[in-house]
């Protein structure tokens, strides 16, 4: 059967991406940040998967503000990177697995999560970003992403918004879905998003590195109390924009300790910088065992 192997879990601020399509990657700016995921990088390569689920949530790109899904999985072949008003981002194109991102359609809507199935849809910065930052600088004519993806969109844009209770049962349901798998794939689930910031408003550029650090420490040891974080403290104590840290606790969700069958995930790299365009960036990989 297919099976989860470790959880990534980062930001995915779009100037990380500009940094490195516009060769800024080691400007005295930029150049601690991206030296925070070169193990990661060599990590990806030393145990790459066969099928990575991205979460992650869009930004106005594939769903407008007419059409909101709570929760879209992409199941086509292929996804294009969107235009975000200067142009797609110089990427490869993302490859699907629909027979895998269908069977958990089907698994997971069946396990009573309502999902919106997206046969066709552009993927903007939520999706790339973390790409990038894990596999590298990549030539859209010449390389191809290490192994497909499948999109999973979650709306933290426009309220209502998921309860990250909801968000954590969804992950069980998900490792559940793939578990169930005819086929042996290894499989990684990333939660991107966040950390705390806030784009607007009169708390505009609001980051709070302890409260990130806290949010850290229990993602990992003592995920379950986490996930009853209501969404105001979020808001208070992360920004507006920090209620995209949900997402996170899809993957942890995911993990085999959550369903009581293994024991805590390993550690594997675990990394925190501000700011980085008015962002806290964080970042964790995490090991089944």
């Amino acid at each position: 059967m297919a099976k989860i192997t470790a959880s990534v879990y980062t930001s995915h601020v779009p100037a990380i991406g500009a940094a490195m399509d516009l060769g800024k990657t080691q400007e005295d700016y930029w150049k601690p940040l991206f030296a925070g995921y070169e193990y990661s990088r060599q990590w990806m390569k030393d145990n790459k998967p066969d099928v990575i689920f991205l979460v992650y949530n869009d930004h106005a790109t594939a769903f407008s503000l007419d059409l909101i899904p709570t929760f879209a999985i992409g199941t086509a072949a292929e996804f294009t990177p969107a235009d975000e008003g200067w142009g797609p981002r110089p990427v490869p194109k993302v490859i699907g697995h629909p027979e895998l991102a269908s069977h958990i359609a089907q698994s997971v809507i069946q396990q009573d999560f309502d999902l919106t199935i997206v046969n066709k849809m552009d993927v903007d910065h939520g999706l790339t970003v973390p790409l990038s930052l894990m596999c590298g600088e990549l030539d859209p004519k010449t390389d191809a992403w290490p192994c497909p993806v499948i999109p999973f969109a979650v709306n933290v844009v426009q309220y209502p918004v998921p309860s990250g209770q909801r968000c954590f049962n969804l992950g069980q349901a998900i490792r559940r879905a793939i578990e169930s798998y005819d086929e042996d794939l290894n499989v990684h689930i990333w939660g991107t998003g966040g950390m705390s910031h806030q784009l607007q408003g009169a708390r505009a550029g609001l980051i709070n590195a302890e409260w990130d650090n806290r949010f850290l420490d229990r993602l990992i040891a003592e995920p379950a109390d986490l996930a009853k974080v209501p969404h105001i403290e979020y808001v208070r104590e992360a920004g507006s924009e920090g209620i995209e840290l949900v997402m996170w606790l899809i993957a942890r969700g995911a993990m085999g300790d959550v369903a009581g069958s293994g024991r805590p995930p390993r550690l594997a790299h675990r990394f925190y910088h501000v700011p980085a365009s008015n962002t806290a960036v964080g970042h964790l990989i995490l090991e089944n065992t």
